[in-house]
């Protein structure tokens, strides 16, 4: 720990905590990772809290999520009636049809797909995932626009499997 100079001493039996040490303290806070930190000396306890961080995950020009109609139960009612797969984000982030805003989609309606063959990108806290097939098969249906924000478990396909 830090040397305690003479005027720390000081204010420590005054009953006060000097500002550098109470910055240190911030510090340690950040970096430790903890939520917490209490110093007493003598009568005088100061607690630093973190706050807690904002998850907000959504792309600059994106849609927010809440204004986009949620096609769960619409993918799920013609996956049930025809036998298609679904296949569904796993994180929540924004949805790109192609590698790049000048490049061509990775899939179209109709096109044959195998599974492991990448479908889609979701952007998620500025990360580009590659989203796979799970099946194969063609793909009958693209149930969300490019650029548009998804959320957790929401069916991105409906794959028509072989077989």
């Amino acid at each position: 720990m830090q040397e305690v100079n003479e005027r720390d001493r000081r204010e420590a039996a005054a009953g006060s905590l000097p500002l550098e040490e109470v910055g240190w303290l911030v510090e340690l806070l950040r970096s430790s990772g903890v939520g917490e930190i209490s110093v007493r000396r003598g009568e005088l306890e100061i607690s630093v809290k973190a706050l807690p961080e904002a998850r907000t995950v959504a792309a600059a020009g994106a849609p927010p999520p809440a204004s986009a109609p949620s096609p769960a139960p619409e993918g799920e009612e013609k996956e049930k009636e025809s036998g298609l797969h679904e296949v569904r984000s796993p994180l929540v982030g924004t949805f790109y049809r192609a590698p790049a805003p000048d490049e061509e989609p990775y899939v179209e309606v109709g096109d044959t797909v195998r599974s492991g063959q990448t479908l889609c990108i979701v952007e998620a806290m500025k990360l580009m995932n590659e989203i796979p097939a799970d099946v194969s098969g063609e793909v009958v249906e693209i149930l969300v626009q490019d650029g548009q924000g998804v959320e957790y478990d929401q069916p991105l396909f409906l794959i028509r499997p072989e077989g």
